[in-house]
């Protein structure tokens, strides 16, 4: 199935367009059911998404703010999903599901699960590392076949090895998945990821009906 593919020129009219289509989901989401359930990403790329959102909606209320992964760090370190996030994005109202991860990688996927439980994913934001990796999915990783809501991993190839991830059933899910891809240095993994699903390229694996693909033309050359 060939995949919904937005690109834009470079890194901040990516971060522009994906916040407008967030807010966009959200005001769908409390339209149709009363409140917007929406998956966070860390890393790099969606940072200065989430940056402008505030400026883009004033009124929160009834929107929760999940994660799709976290390192087990405290929220002060540099490594934190949440920490970095919280940074740039203030959203008065929502209410906060921040992954415990103090807890450690086992007690803090359960208790993610039990709070996510049953709930779907209004949409789900994304990243991607220049390997194909998505939340703490890893390339050829055991996690790739994991069910339930969330697990731990104690042995990501990229530190810290320590994480809680959502399994890539509960990711999707969700309503909506949108991967925010910025770099040359993802394009060879980009490419692979559109070619269809291959479990070198644990982004790959994205349930394709529901994906759209956001990109600059660093990633996604001519």
């Amino acid at each position: 199935m060939p995949v919904q593919l937005v690109r834009q020129p470079d890194p901040e009219m990516l971060a522009r367009h994906a916040a407008r289509d967030l807010i966009a989901s959200i005001q769908d989401a409390r339209a149709a059911r009363g409140a917007a359930h929406v998956c966070l990403a860390g890393g790099s790329t969606p940072m200065r998404c989430y940056e402008l959102l505030d400026g883009q909606l004033d009124d929160w209320a009834d929107v929760h703010l999940w994660y799709g992964d976290e390192r087990c760090v405290p929220f002060d370190d540099p490594e934190s999903n949440h920490g970095q996030v919280k940074e740039r994005l203030r959203a008065r109202g929502a209410v906060w599901h921040p992954m415990p991860a103090t807890l450690g990688p086992s007690e803090g996927a359960i208790e993610y699960s039990r709070a996510l439980g049953a709930t779907v994913l209004d949409v789900t934001h994304l990243g991607m590392g220049p390997d194909g990796h998505t939340a703490s999915l890893f390339p050829n990783h055991e996690l790739l076949g994991a069910h339930g809501v969330a697990v731990g991993i104690t042995d990501s190839p990229k530190p810290p090895p320590d994480r809680i991830t959502l399994t890539l059933p509960k990711i999707n899910e969700s309503r909506r998945i949108v991967l925010l891809v910025t770099g040359e240095g993802k394009s060879e993994a980009l490419a692979r990821v559109m070619a269809g699903p291959d479990r070198v390229y644990p982004a790959s694996l994205l349930d394709r009906a529901k994906l759209l693909v956001m990109a600059d033309n660093a990633a996604l050359p001519a």
